[in-house]
């Protein structure tokens, strides 16, 4: 294939011809016979984006959910519209968050008085927490023992599940999902790699990633973070990333056996990826590195809060930030409202953070998060809530400098990706030059995807 007339990243106007997964060439090319050719009009071709936090099957199983949490749902009154369906069985809710409830967590009586005649499961937003109205509870239970993440309370259980999906899914006998629909998606986003980072990720899931990336299901290229049990997978059609830790302020791990946790990842030659989105999560992260022992990839994950203290102990650590510049757009109003006034100038900070000298990645944290990476590109240089107010301008980067947050290399973050011959044809080739393109940051700017060499979106332009 040949892509005439683009404005290159970093090289400038030439055309680039693919052979196989490979770029063979760029420059003033002329067509071969029978090679298909492709007229960029000087649209910005691209490195392929990667998003280097995700959660895939999670966001395939968001198409088959309700929506219950803001922007969407807001109060009580919308909660029970939402999950007013017709047709019988589960209601799986997603992205709930205690605001809507007038910040209390409800219990299955609770959830019964808006839905009682359908088994529900409501996802709280963070991930971590389901709510159960009866009918679930009832039918949960027929099919397993309770976990130890079933809370009870006065001897009876409250719908409230922590931390128990492995339980969950063998309870209602989930197969994992397919990643079609969702390959799509980030393939119209320009996303030509993913990085997972669901921390139960184990050689059981590995398989699943493995086949549908064998089939051709999931085009993107991957690399599985997770669990320690994870590096024992065959990586076919995936590579091994980071151990993944997954912090909860009001459930901290015991710090021996989480030193003992990050010295047997870095056993593997892993380095070790947490989920860090208050103060103390940091602090403790920080403490834990600082008594195991560093190594080379040790990231954080979110950074929602960090002062500027926090930020010069982890450069110090040498360690590199995996962050989520949309959360200001989408969260931004309830973290004015729920975060401490002192915090609100430590919340999801980039400049900073690059100009301690951390090495960055962006990644989406969906279905937690919007999934399309220019949200996060424009919401960098924007740091403006839904609502219209600003969070840390001085935070705020450039188009560029936010478009290197998912140009580089997943196994390797300190290197930017780039097109020259020889390197993997994943590119995306935007309708505009970037001057007038870094004035419209959309994905509906996205012209054509490819991924190894492979033409996976094109759209008409």
């Amino acid at each position: 294939m040949l892509i005439r007339n683009a404005e290159v990243w970093k090289a400038g106007r030439c055309d680039v011809r693919i052979a196989g997964s490979t770029i063979a060439a760029l420059g003033n090319l002329e067509p071969r016979p029978d090679e298909q050719v492709i007229d960029a009009r000087g649209g910005a071709l691209l490195p392929g984006l990667h998003d280097h936090h995700i959660h895939l099957a999670g966001l395939a199983a968001r198409k088959a959910s309700v929506d219950c949490g803001p922007p969407e749902v807001t109060d009580s009154e919308g909660l029970r519209r939402a999950l007013t369906r017709p047709g019988s069985g589960w209601i799986r809710g997603i992205g709930f968050h205690e605001s809507v409830t007038e910040h209390a967590l409800p219990d299955a009586a609770a959830l019964d008085a808006l839905i009682a005649h359908r088994p529900l499961r409501l996802q709280h937003r963070t991930g971590r927490m389901w709510l159960l109205n009866s009918l679930a509870l009832d039918e949960l239970l027929e099919r397993a023992d309770a976990p130890p993440g079933l809370e009870r309370r006065g001897g009876r259980f409250t719908g409230r599940l922590f931390d128990e999906d492995a339980w969950l899914h063998q309870a209602l006998g989930s197969t994992p999902p397919d990643l079609g629909d969702v390959s799509r998606e980030l393939a119209a986003f320009g996303v030509t790699g993913a990085t997972d980072m669901s921390p139960r990720n184990d050689p059981v899931m590995a398989a699943h990633f493995a086949q549908q990336r064998q089939s051709g299901t999931l085009a993107q290229s991957l690399v599985l973070a997770g669990s320690l049990a994870l590096a024992e997978a065959e990586p076919t059609g995936w590579r091994l990333g980071p151990l993944k830790l997954h912090l909860h302020e009001a459930a901290l791990p015991d710090f021996d056996e989480a030193v003992t946790f990050v010295k047997a990842g870095h056993a593997q030659r892993r380095p070790l990826a947490v989920h860090c989105v208050t103060e103390v999560e940091l602090v403790f992260t920080l403490a834990l590195l600082e008594e195991s022992g560093t190594l080379p990839g040790d990231r954080i994950e979110h950074v929602s809060v960090a002062s500027p203290d926090l930020v010069a102990r982890m450069a110090g650590l040498g360690l590199q930030a995996c962050v989520q510049p949309h959360f200001i757009r989408e969260r931004g109003d309830r973290y004015l409202a729920d975060v401490e006034p002192r915090h609100h100038g430590d919340l999801y900070r980039l400049r900073s953070l690059r100009d301690a000298g951390l090495v960055m990645a962006g990644g989406s944290d969906a279905p937690y998060g919007n999934g399309d990476p220019w949200l996060a590109v424009a919401s960098a240089g924007d740091r403006s809530t839904a609502g219209g107010v600003e969070i840390g301008p001085t935070e705020a980067l450039s188009p560029e400098e936010a478009l290197a947050l998912y140009l580089a290399d997943p196994c390797d973050l300190g290197r930017q990706r780039k097109i020259a011959t020889g390197e993997h044809a994943d590119l995306c080739l935007l309708m505009r030059p970037w001057r007038q393109a870094r004035e419209h940051l959309s994905s509906q700017e996205v012209a054509a995807t490819w991924i190894s060499g492979h033409l996976v979106h094109q759209a008409p332009f």
